[in-house]
């Protein structure tokens, strides 16, 4: 997944490649690939600066954060980034980051990985709170009954531990 800046001698160079789940390295991620990663665009070098332009396709599979089923994320996500060698940022001194700096990037030895870029753009495609469906029930408190399929008798009654001492005190009356 890497893009080997040195092949690139001005002008621009379309991209078109397609990676297979498995080739994406994810260990502890807030979800998985679920299908191909089509990543299309053109590279433009300029000197030592290049601009990285394109579009990056797959489906995500996240856990709904109320049942805990799965459910797949279409991504459909655009990128513009420009790219510096590691040279220029050096990080001796501490300066404020302006807004033209947030879609900087840099490379070391004439090499981009791409696989951080798509990886990237899958996080920036998550949403929020994942759910399954903007109705979602979630699990009973109590049994743990997905309650999208089934339904419970639980009575889901919750008293604060830190008020239970209350419970002895009557008032007169």
């Amino acid at each position: 997944m890497l893009l080997d800046l040195s092949r690139l001698r001005g002008g621009v160079e379309s991209l078109a490649r397609r990676y297979d789940a498995a080739a994406f390295a994810l260990g502890d991620e807030a979800f998985r690939l679920a299908a191909p990663v089509e990543l299309t665009g053109e590279a433009q070098k300029d000197a030592k600066k290049v601009r990285l332009k394109g579009r990056v396709t797959t489906t995500l599979e996240c856990e709904c954060s109320r049942c805990l089923e799965p459910f797949p994320v279409p991504v459909d996500a655009g990128f513009d980034v420009l790219l510096l060698p590691s040279t220029e940022n050096s990080g001796a001194a501490e300066k404020e980051i302006a807004e033209d700096d947030l879609g900087v990037s840099y490379y070391r030895d004439d090499v981009v990985d791409l696989g951080e870029l798509m990886r990237e753009q899958f996080y920036l495609a998550l949403p929020m709170k994942p759910l399954c469906r903007a109705d979602c029930q979630g699990l009973c408190p109590v049994c743990g009954t997905n309650r999208n399929r089934e339904t419970c008798s639980c009575q889901p009654v919750w008293v604060d531990p830190r008020l239970e001492a209350l419970k002895s005190f009557k008032t007169k009356g």
